[in-house]
């Protein structure tokens, strides 16, 4: 490698490298390259706006690999919220709720409940298949159905990797936001 003083560099190449340069001088074109095209990694924190783990580090600063949000910016509360319609599952004593709704917060705001269990992205047709599907241990008349391991199984893996249901829905709106936005 020929330094900017026109002299050589003596510095060993770097073995398996895809050029004949040496660490240093590697690193300093990595650096000159990912300052057009940025460098994808972890970010650090989750997006604001979609919720992804993944961004692209620029000299300037970081955006969301997913939506493409700069990382820091807060999403504007002024936007209409979307409408993300969710199908719920909530517990009472010993009994499941299977419900839907654009708005859950206000709708669970009017429900006896001791747990929001999950959520699930989808409307009334989604709902209904769940109501068929556990149809067996509903109670007559309502959405409420009897605590049975298949219903704990589907609860399970919709909540599985999720600790909190509301930060979930929250990222879905968000997420929506953010690509209304672009």
């Amino acid at each position: 490698m020929v330094a900017p003083d026109g002299r050589m560099c003596g510095r060993p190449i770097e073995p398996r490298a895809p050029l004949g340069l040496c660490r240093e001088h590697l690193l300093e074109a990595h650096d000159w390259v990912t300052r057009d095209v940025g460098a994808t990694d972890l970010l650090p924190s989750p997006c604001r706006a979609c919720g992804s783990q993944v961004g692209v580090r620029y000299p300037s600063g970081w955006i969301c690999a997913e939506c493409e949000w700069r990382v820091g910016d807060v999403p504007d509360d002024e936007l209409d919220r979307p409408r993300v319609e969710v199908v719920y599952y909530i517990r009472w004593r010993d009994q499941i709720k299977i419900g839907t709704s654009v708005n859950p917060r206000m709708r669970l705001a009017t429900l006896p409940h001791d747990e929001v269990l999950a959520f699930e992205r989808g409307g009334r047709a989604l709902e209904q298949r769940r109501h068929a599907q556990f149809a067996a241990h509903r109670f007559a008349g309502t959405e409420w159905f009897a605590v049975h391991d298949a219903l704990l199984d589907h609860v399970a893996e919709l909540a599985a990797g999720v600790d909190d249901p509301w930060a979930e829905y929250e990222r879905w709106v968000l997420r929506r936001i953010a690509l209304r936005a672009g």
